[in-house]
């Protein structure tokens, strides 16, 4: 006869659980939908937290602008490995024949040495390494042999740092690609943040902008700073030239330019080379720790990572090309969000 069971009653303490559990989500759920929205940002807000991702997105920048001339030295470097590959294969090849040309003239002759039919079969590093057979070999054989066992080892070291060079390319291209998603990453959460302001906070932040830029022309007008060399004086001009240039992130002119890039453009009309980044630029020339031993011309770093650069303009003044959404302007150094480090006098 079949068994009919009652089925098994929640405890008191389980109901009690689920109860309080049940009421606990009702009430968070009410409070959400109560809770009023966060506040939106004001404009100075909103600028604050532009300015900041702007500083991150100048330093990806420095760091991207570091992987694209490493990539650009080392495709150098390769192409040269690959020529002196290249021509090192021609010369083994010219060795291999005329040593191939003596044996075959022995051959039709019935007079081949034993020794010839042997590095004709192996290979000449392992025979040369049997000093019981060097008896066997003219000077002149001794000598054909060497040159292709040095010219093979020297092929072998050529691939070798090319191979290297190669795998340093491909890791200097992955970190150029993240580095550019980085600056991207920034500098589209920047622009989320300036669309959030209404057009007339957006027209009074350009304005703001426009205003201090009028003052620190009109403050580089009115100085009366001493120029530090003849090359210097050629770099700033070149940079004059540029005022009103849009900052593109990567670029070094002449038609848009980052901070690097305008810095090492203005001095490449100079006649003076000097290196891409603001971080390598920081390493040449003579160091001016003083603000005010600082004259027009010099570079000037900013930052504790030094990823920003521009040229001193002069009483208190630099030249330089700000960040995105910008343009090449002066700008008075206690506005650039960073302390001044350092001058270089190039």
């Amino acid at each position: 006869m079949a068994s009919h069971r009652l089925p098994k009653q929640p405890s008191r303490a389980r109901v009690t659980v689920l109860t309080t559990a049940a009421a606990a989500a009702v009430a968070l759920s009410a409070n959400a939908a109560n809770a009023a929205p966060s506040p939106k940002p004001n404009k100075d807000e909103v600028k604050s937290r532009v300015d900041r991702l702007y500083e991150e997105a100048e330093k990806a920048t420095e760091e991207y602008d570091g992987a694209k001339e490493k990539q650009g030295k080392l495709q150098q470097e390769i192409s040269t490995i690959q020529d002196d590959v290249a021509r090192s294969q021609a010369e083994l090849n010219e060795l291999r024949d005329s040593i191939g040309l003596a044996a075959a003239s022995q051959y039709r002759t019935g007079s081949i040495d034993p020794s010839v039919q042997l590095f004709l079969s192996s290979d000449p590093n392992d025979y040369l390494d049997r000093a019981s057979t060097l008896d066997q070999l003219s000077a002149q054989q001794v000598q054909a042999l060497k040159k292709v066992q040095a010219k093979q080892r020297e092929l072998a070291q050529q691939r070798t740092e090319a191979t290297e060079k190669l795998k340093d390319l491909a890791a200097t291209r992955t970190e150029l690609g993240q580095k550019k998603k980085e600056v991207q990453g920034k500098l589209a959460a920047a622009q989320k943040l300036l669309n959030s302001l209404t057009t007339r906070e957006k027209t009074a932040l350009t304005a703001e902008e426009n205003r201090a830029s009028r003052e620190s022309e009109r403050s580089v007008l009115g100085g009366n700073t001493g120029t530090a060399s003849g090359r210097a004086a050629a770099a700033y001009a070149a940079a004059q030239g540029k005022l009103g240039t849009p900052y593109v992130y990567g670029a070094s002119g002449p038609t848009s330019f980052d901070c690097s890039g305008l810095t090492s453009w203005a001095y490449a009309q100079a006649g003076v080379t000097i290196p891409r980044t603001s971080e390598a630029q920081a390493t040449i020339g003579t160091r001016i720790s003083s603000a005010s031993d600082l004259k027009v011309g010099d570079l000037v770093f900013f930052f504790n990572d030094l990823h920003h650069v521009g040229l001193y303009a002069g009483n208190g003044q630099i030249l330089h090309a700000p960040r995105t959404g910008a343009v090449v302007r002066y700008e008075s150094m206690d506005t650039i969000g960073g302390p001044f480090m350092f001058g270089v006098r190039v």
